[in-house]
């Protein structure tokens, strides 16, 4: 695991959903971490192309995988903006990929962001939802320390896999 992410956390939901969550401890302000996670320039430099973002409840919104693109494959879900509270909460709701939740609190001089992704996921695919995310959560913590990722090309899925084994041990 990455020492300066906590691993992710998982919860069963009486409808058969799981809920994936991370809490992080951002030194960076909560206009910052809002960028990054609630605006398509923000989106691509850690997870990925808002290829359309109505910013607003019930707004469009269609996000294309660009680790999907680095294995030559294009991957784009369709969905809803079903919260929007301007630089607390951006939520999204897409296709296979759920429910994904931001929500940011000050904290200091700093943000906290609690990191929620319900989503239908099988016993055995659970290991690979808390490694997909993980992963993106440290581009996230990168992207905000001043080290986006551009180049997606370069994206392999060795470092995803470690996790993903990692995530299988606990």
């Amino acid at each position: 695991m990455s020492e300066t992410i906590t691993p992710g956390t998982t919860e069963d939901q009486s409808d058969g959903t799981r809920l994936v969550r991370f809490v992080l401890d951002l030194p960076h302000p909560v206009i910052r971490v809002w960028a990054a996670v609630a605006t398509p320039e923000g989106l691509p430099t850690w997870l990925c192309a808002a290829e359309l973002l109505e910013p607003r409840i019930g707004g469009a919104v269609v996000l294309r995988r660009l680790t999907a693109e680095a294995e030559g494959r294009r991957a784009a879900a369709e969905g809803r903006v079903t919260a929007w509270d301007m630089e607390r909460v951006a939520e999204y709701t897409v296709g296979v990929h759920g429910r994904i939740r931001f929500h940011l609190e000050p904290h200091g001089d700093g943000t906290v962001l609690r990191f929620t992704n319900e989503v239908r996921c099988e016993d055995e695919a659970l290991p690979d939802c808390l490694a997909c995310w993980h992963d993106h959560i440290e581009r996230l913590a990168a992207a905000l320390d001043g080290h986006p990722t551009t180049d997606w090309s370069t994206w392999t899925a060795d470092h995803r896999r470690r996790l993903r084994e990692d995530y299988a041990r606990r």
